[in-house]
C-alpha cells in the first residue's frame, strides 16, 4: 500500500504538467484556485486580442503580401515582427504555467501544504517582483531597439528600393542576393571595396593619431619640470568643450580652397593651392587632421587622470634599478594607461568607424567619383545614409549596415577579450 501511495504521489507531477496544457487546470488540480483562474483568464484575454493580429503578421511576414495596392509589404513586416514579440511574451507565460503547475505538484508530493494568499504574494515580492519591474524597461528595449534591428536585417533580404516600393508593388524575399551584388555588380563592388578600404584607413589612421597626440600631451603635461598645468590642461580641453558640428562647419570653410583662410592666408604665402574640397585624397588628409583636432582632448584628459593614479614607487624603484625614461615608458606607464583605458580606446576605433558627423558636414561625403556611387571621402555609414535618403536603395543599404554592424561586434569583441582589463574582471 506504501508503494502504491508512493506511486500515486509521484505521478500527481505528471498529472499536473499534462492538465497545464490548458492553461490554469494544471493549478486547478492543485488546489491553487486563485492562481489557476487567474491564469485562465489572461490566457483567455491574450488570445481575444491578439490572435487575429499574430495570424495576419505571420503570414505577412512569410509572403508579405499577395495583392499589389491592397497589400502594404513593409506594413506587413513590422507587424509581423510586432506579431512574434507578442507570440514571444505569450510562450513566456504558457512555459511559466506548465513549469509552476509541475513545481506544485512536487511540492505536494513532499507534504508541503499550499501557501496561503499572503505567502503567495511574499513569495512573489522576494522571487518575482524585480522581474516584474524590468518588464517596462525590457519593452521598451524590444520596441525601440530589437525592433528596428529586426526590420533592418530583414529589408537586408529583400528587393526593395526605388524601383520597386510598396504600395504600388509587392517585396519579395530575394536571399542573399543583395550581398551577392555587392561582389558581382561592377559598379557596387567597385563602390563597396573603395569605400569599404578608405573606411578601415579613416578609422586606423585618424583614431590612432588622436590616441598618439593625446598620449603624447599627457605625459608631457604631466612632466614635474612643466609649469601652470592647470591652465594648460585647460587650453588642451577647449576643443572638446566645443560643439562638434560647430567646429566642423568652421573647419569646413577653413579649408574652402577659394575664400578659406588656409589657401588664402597661409598656403598662398609659399605659393601654394590645395584643393581640400575638390580632390580625394586631399580631403582625406583634411578630414584626418580635423578628426585629431577633435578627438584628441578626450584622450588627453583621460590619459591625464591614470597618469595621476600611477604610483610614484614604482618610479622611483625604476630609478634604483638604473632604468632610462623609455624603459619606464613602457614597462611601467604604457601598461597601466592600457590597462586602464583599453575598452575606451576601442570605442574609440568603434566610434570613428561609423563617425557619419564629421564625413557629412565636411563636405557630404564629396567630391563625386566616376564610376562609383558614393562619394570620394564617403566612409560606410555615410555611403548608407545616401543609399537610404537619396536614392532609395533601402535592400542594399541594409546589407551594407549588416556588414558594418559584423565587422565593428567582432573587433569589438575580439579586442575586449585580448585586454587585461577585460580577463581580471571574471576574477573579483
Amino acid at each position: 500500500m506504501a508503494s502504491q501511495k508512493k506511486f500515486d504521489l509521484s505521478q500527481r507531477r505528471n498529472r499536473a504538467t499534462l492538465l497545464s496544457i490548458i492553461p490554469g487546470l494544471g493549478q486547478l488540480y492543485n488546489k491553487r484556485f486563485l492562481k489557476g483562474i487567474l491564469l485562465m483568464v489572461v490566457t483567455i484575454s491574450f488570445l481575444i486580442t491578439t490572435w487575429n493580429y499574430i495570424d495576419i503578421g505571420i503570414w505577412g511576414l512569410f509572403t508579405l503580401g499577395t495583392i499589389p495596392r491592397e497589400h502594404h509589404s513593409i506594413q506587413l513586416l513590422i507587424q509581423g515582427f510586432i506579431s512574434l514579440i507578442i507570440l514571444a511574451f505569450g510562450i513566456a507565460i504558457y512555459v511559466y504555467n506548465l513549469r509552476d503547475a509541475r513545481k506544485d505538484a512536487i511540492a505536494i508530493e513532499k507534504g508541503k501544504p499550499n501557501p496561503t494568499l499572503l505567502q503567495g504574494v511574499r513569495d512573489f515580492y522576494n522571487n518575482g517582483f524585480p522581474y516584474f519591474m524590468i518588464l517596462p524597461g525590457l519593452g521598451m528595449l524590444l520596441f525601440i531597439v530589437v525592433l528596428p534591428l529586426l526590420f533592418m536585417v530583414a529589408l537586408a533580404f529583400t528587393n526593395y528600393n526605388q524601383y520597386n516600393a510598396p504600395p504600388r508593388k509587392l517585396l519579395d524575399w530575394v536571399g542573399f542576393d543583395n550581398f551577392v551584388n555587392l561582389i558581382n555588380i561592377d559598379i557596387w563592388q567597385d563602390t563597396f571595396l573603395n569605400v569599404f578600404t578608405w573606411t578601415i584607413v579613416w578609422t586606423v589612421v585618424a583614431t590612432t593619431l588622436q590616441i598618439v597626440l593625446g598620449l603624447f600631451l599627457a605625459l608631457l603635461v604631466n612632466d614635474k619640470r612643466i609649469k601652470f598645468k592647470r591652465t594648460i590642461r585647460t587650453v588642451l580641453i577647449l576643443p572638446w568643450a566645443v560643439p562638434a558640428f560647430v567646429s566642423i562647419l568652421i573647419f569646413s570653410a577653413l579649408f574652402n580652397p577659394t575664400f578659406g583662410a588656409i589657401n588664402r592666408d597661409i598656403l598662398s604665402q609659399f605659393n601654394l593651392i590645395i584643393p581640400w574640397l575638390s580632390d580625394p585624397f586631399w580631403a582625406k588628409i583634411a578630414l584626418i587632421m580635423i578628426q585629431t583636432w577633435l578627438g584628441f582632448p578626450f584622450v588627453f584628459a583621460l590619459f591625464t587622470g591614470v597618469l595621476q593614479s600611477v604610483p610614484s614607487d614604482m618610479y622611483e624603484a625604476a630609478d634604483v634599478d638604473g632604468g632610462t625614461r623609455a624603459q619606464k615608458f613602457r614597462f611601467i606607464t604604457l601598461p597601466h594607461i592600457l590597462f586602464a583605458t583599453a575598452p575606451l580606446l576601442i570605442m574609440q576605433y568603434a566610434q570613428n568607424f561609423n563617425n557619419f558627423n564629421i564625413i557629412y558636414l565636411f563636405n557630404e561625403g564629396l567630391p563625386a567619383v566616376r564610376g562609383q556611387n558614393a562619394g570620394g571621402t564617403d566612409i560606410l555609414i555615410s555611403w548608407v545614409y545616401k543609399l537610404t535618403f537619396e536614392t532609395n536603395n533601402y535592400n542594399m543599404a541594409a546589407a551594407i549596415t549588416i556588414i558594418m554592424g559584423v565587422i565593428v561586434m567582432g573587433f569589438a569583441f575580439y579586442q575586449f577579450r585580448k585586454t587585461a582589463s577585460f580577463k581580471e574582471e571574471g576574477r573579483y
